[in-house]
């Protein structure tokens, strides 16, 4: 197992840990996080129907540029993610970091989304 793998595998048993404790419903939907190397998505999840409510990601026009795998473009997908929620009427939700880590372009997303008036 080299070492791209084991990365992997300690992802996605976090990953597992964490979404043992966090679900969304209805009231509170879930934001989730998947990165990429070259891309960042954020997505509204209600997990008792199995829908995704709104998404965002760092492919889109609004937010693809040069800085797309960087902080800045993070961070604008977070907001981006919010303005969409709050206009679906979703102001409170569960923060699901995929089993990465709560540091670099996964805190930008928060904080972006935090920003716009996501409450989590």
């Amino acid at each position: 197992m080299d070492k791209s793998e084991r990365k992997r595998a300690r992802r996605f048993r976090a990953h597992r840990r964490v979404r043992r404790r966090v679900s969304g419903s209805e009231e509170r939907p879930r934001l989730a996080i998947f990165k990429s190397l070259r891309y960042i998505y954020a997505q509204v999840i209600d997990d008792v129907q199995g829908v995704t409510l709104v998404q965002a990601n760092s492919k889109e026009d609004g937010i693809r540029g040069d800085g797309t795998k960087n902080l800045d473009a993070a961070r604008l997908v977070g907001e981006a993610v919010a303005e969409r929620a709050l206009e679906k009427g979703i102001r409170r939700v569960v923060f699901d970091r995929g089993g990465y880590i709560y540091h670099g372009r996964v805190r930008k997303v928060a904080e972006g989304a935090r920003s716009k008036g996501l409450e989590f």
